[in-house]
């Protein structure tokens, strides 16, 4: 053999431009596959019909929410994730993972309505006046009697029917 045709190997580098990748690392990667097939799995009707997949995957996928078979069902995981192995799957990545961020964006939304409950009931008219200029087409007259009768709800210590009422108010009027 001629040694002048042997690739110069110098310590450190790969023999080759891309290093094979580790059977560990390809393992991972198909169970990230398989977890994202289950992701899609899991989805509701509604949202699952947004995310743009070829066919076959979706009929696969159709049938393994179907299934009731544990084995069988993780068999159809298995192939589902086989399945992603062979397209681009970056489109229906992002698309997951625009579900978990509008799911993230309701909840700070909701917790920032509870807030703005919290404060009026326990401020009053400070904390009414600031949010009637952050959203001005706001009832001021309205939320003034509903905040009266939540603080008169709380002092009887009854349900907080009027507190329920602020909050759908401030949810209808802010969204």
């Amino acid at each position: 053999m001629n040694n002048e045709q042997l690739p110069e190997n110098t310590p450190g580098q790969p023999l080759s431009e891309e290093e094979p990748k580790s059977k560990s690392a390809l393992k991972r990667e198909m169970t990230a596959l398989q977890n994202i097939g289950e992701e899609l799995v899991n989805l509701s009707p509604a949202k699952l019909a947004k995310i743009p997949m070829p066919e076959l995957l979706e009929e696969a996928v159709m049938l393994a929410r179907r299934l009731k078979n544990r084995e069988g069902k993780r068999r159809q995981l298995q192939y589902i994730g086989k399945i992603m192995r062979n397209i681009d799957s970056d489109a229906i990545k992002q698309r997951l993972e625009s579900f978990h961020h509008q799911s993230q964006s309701f909840r700070q939304h909701f917790h920032h309505l509870e807030q703005w409950r919290d404060r009026l009931i326990s401020e009053g008219d400070k904390a009414l006046d600031e949010l009637v200029t952050e959203a001005p087409a706001l009832d001021r007259q309205h939320l003034r009697q509903l905040i009266r009768q939540a603080k008169k709800e709380q002092s009887q210590n009854k349900p907080p029917a009027a507190s329920r009422k602020i909050f759908k108010y401030l949810q209808e009027s802010l969204d």
